[in-house]
């Protein structure tokens, strides 16, 4: 009994060392990851090589199963590219078997001590993250040799000799095992390894490792199948083309373990490396044979698992793959991918205030009003996604960006709620009592609404971007409309003084929507903050520093008699603090 935990522990180690290299190798390198994938799709052949490089650092192809399916489900990369790059996954993830195959128990130690060191360090660093990636490995050297010694013990046992001799007398029972164990263990890198370690201390024979090879190599694909179960139509056609060529390798090698026995094993006196090897070759004539089927196989893919018309209730195709979750550099992308979505609602919403306001269209400003639900759903959508991202997972540049995408959502929220109030405004004191705006005034609420748009599409350039200069310019833009504002406010004022009729009748509508517009703009500018702050742009405060000695700042005039509580509105510091949460300053 002893012997047998010593085992299950021993397993249960060298899952645990591949989950944290797997795991911290995405934290350092997630996005680098991602560009090299992305930008090597141009051919299936490039695209396959990406796929041995980037699944040789993640230790996992069922890692790379899942980034890739998030890639597909975002538009970013056409299915047939994706299955040539999970072709290349199962070969780099062959390659790490051979290697780790190898005695290397002496790094075991080395590995560990510097890992730990570094981890202690600096934990929440990249040099913490790679501190991890090392204790991973060190921990994966150190199961395999205790799942050695455990093995040999254990198979000692009679009982034990007889349960591993019936596998010997059915392939299919072999593939079968080998599969499920694949998928209890979520790795089949450690399943084959473990299959390996087994076969050299001769456990199991050379014949019953090969057949819980294949069976290992299955399950991962089946793993990966399973995993993606609960995602859009397009991020589950990946897992599915890749277990067809996982059947269609199986069929394939299957017949050839035979072969392999006789002639590779007499030639190849250590049985640990015959089994590694064949899983090796077992995945190299898969991709090398089937790289050439990938259209016909996303054909097929297409057919059993067809886009339906309408993905949600909104008639869209959502971008918040649940899939991605354990990927945060891909969960951030599709996070932002709906924000971008979310952005575009707002434009329309902001877009159509203004044909209201010319056309008195009561029933266009109640469809849009209609569409403060759909900001408002999104926002609520993104931030529950965002909520079950690790944060643990994410290293510096990727918390600021998560911070900087709940900003942002906020912030489109908020711009939504102002839109509704701007138009039940211009129901009640505009439509309804059937009034119309001076011709001046007008043009001043057009002239903002067209910088207002122009300041929107910039800010949600810098949001996709980071880009300094562009935040900058948001912010120049942002003194623009408050000097327009303040100017527009005082010539409304003085065309009340002039006993202008519309400027009377509709005094408190227009100052209302000159503040209205100028929060607005706020809200966008602030999109700016948060670049600027993290590369040092930004002075403390807007005061200026005075001595102790200086006189104090002259007192505000008061507000004319003749002038509504509203032209404080327009002429207030230019912050939305007193309207929206510290996150949208």
């Amino acid at each position: 009994m002893t012997h047998l935990l010593n085992l299950l522990a021993a397993i249960a180690l060298l899952v645990w060392g591949t989950h944290l290299v797997r795991k911290d190798t995405l934290r350092v390198l997630g996005a680098n990851l991602r560009k090299v994938l992305a930008q090597s799709v141009g051919n299936r052949f490039t695209a396959a090589v990406s796929g041995v490089g980037v699944t040789a650092l993640l230790q996992s192809s069922t890692a790379t199963a899942l980034i890739i399916s998030a890639f597909v489900g975002q538009g970013l990369m056409t299915l047939p590219a994706a299955l040539a790059v999970m072709l290349g996954a199962d070969v780099g993830t062959s390659v790490m078997a051979l290697l780790f195959s190898r005695d290397l128990s002496w790094l075991s130690p080395l590995f560990i001590f510097v890992g730990v060191v570094l981890f202690i360090a600096r934990q929440s660093s990249t040099t913490g993250y790679v501190g991890r990636i090392l204790i991973g490995l060190g921990l994966m050297l150190l199961a395999l040799s205790l799942v050695r010694v455990s093995a040999t013990e254990l198979t000692q046992a009679e009982a034990v000799r007889a349960l591993l001799a019936s596998l010997a007398s059915d392939r299919l029972l072999e593939i079968t095992v080998g599969a499920v164990l694949s998928v209890l263990s979520y790795s089949s890198l450690a399943i084959v390894l473990l299959i390996a370690t087994l076969a050299g201390s001769q456990v199991v024979s050379v014949d019953v490792a090969l057949g819980l090879v294949l069976g290992a190599n299955l399950g991962s694909g089946i793993l990966a199948v399973l995993t993606t179960l609960g995602s859009p139509i397009e991020a589950r056609q990946v897992p599915l083309g890749n277990l067809i060529f996982k059947v269609l390798g199986v069929a394939l090698m299957a017949p050839l373990a035979g072969y392999w026995l006789s002639h590779v094993h007499t030639s190849v006196t250590d049985v640990t490396t015959v089994v590694v090897l064949f899983h090796f070759v077992f995945n190299l004539l898969t991709a090398a044979v089937l790289i050439g089927l990938t259209e016909g196989v996303a054909r097929v893919v297409r057919y059993g698992l067809p886009q339906p018309t309408n993905l949600d209730r909104r008639g869209r195709q959502r971008h918040l793959d649940p899939s991605a979750l354990s990927t945060p550099s891909v969960a951030l992308a599709c996070a932002v991918r709906e924000a971008m979505h979310q952005s575009e609602v707002v434009e329309t919403m902001l877009r159509g205030v203004l044909d209201v306001i010319r056309n008195k269209d009561q029933a266009l400003a109640q469809s849009l009003c209609k569409m403060d639900d759909t900001v408002d759903a999104l926002y609520s959508d993104i931030k529950y996604y965002l909520t079950k991202i690790s944060r643990e997972a994410l290293n510096d540049r990727e918390g600021r960006r998560w911070a900087d995408i709940i900003g942002f959502t906020i912030n489109m929220e908020h711009i939504g709620d102002i839109i509704e109030r701007i138009l039940d405004e211009v129901n009640s004191k505009l439509i309804h009592p059937g009034r119309a705006l001076s011709e001046v005034g007008l043009r001043e609420i057009e002239t903002l609404h067209a910088l207002l748009l122009d300041n929107l599409r910039l800010g949600v350039s810098v949001f996709i971007n980071d880009d300094p200069r562009d935040a900058i310019r948001l912010l120049q833009e942002k003194t623009r409309f408050r000097e327009l504002e303040m100017q527009y406010a005082s010539s409304h004022l003085n065309r009340l003084t002039e006993n202008t009729p519309e400027s009377i009748e509709t005094s408190s509508l227009h100052l209302d929507l000159i503040s209205e517009l100028k929060r607005i703009n706020s809200l966008i500018c602030a999109i700016a903050y948060p670049i600027l702050e993290s590369t040092g742009a930004l002075a403390p405060s807007r005061l200026r520093q005075t001595s102790s000695t200086t006189n104090p700042p002259a007192v505000p005039p008061a507000i004319p008699p003749d002038a509504t509580p509203h032209t404080t509105l327009g002429t207030a510091q230019d912050t939305p603090a007193n309207h929206a949460p510290r996150s949208a300053i």
